[in-house]
């Protein structure tokens, strides 16, 4: 994939999640490359593109997560998680509200 095959494909993500983020009352600061969502329990979440890798890194009180296209899903070659999926999961840990994909 090119680099700007890349960048249409993780935009496309950002505004996915910055909706999701939205609809649930979650804070969501995009600046350049990174979205940060700061959760009800003051638990902030960074989302950015890394683009040299190809792929879109999300970093949580759990641990940092790491996902490439695969042609259909964002996913993560460490444990087959997928991108939004995850986000729900770290997002559900905390008292508030959790993302909807």
């Amino acid at each position: 994939m090119t680099e700007s095959e890349f960048n249409q494909l993780s935009d496309s993500v950002f505004t996915r999640i910055e909706q999701a983020a939205d609809a649930a009352g979650i804070d969501a600061t995009l600046n350049g490359n990174v979205l940060e969502l700061e959760l009800d329990d003051g638990q902030k979440i960074i989302v950015n593109r890394h683009t040299p890798n190809q792929e879109i890194w999300i970093a949580a009180r759990t641990g940092g997560f790491h996902y490439a296209w695969d042609g259909t899903r964002w996913s993560s070659q460490r444990d087959g998680s997928e991108l939004f999926g995850k986000l729900t999961e770290v997002t559900a840990s905390t008292d508030g509200d959790a993302l909807a994909f």
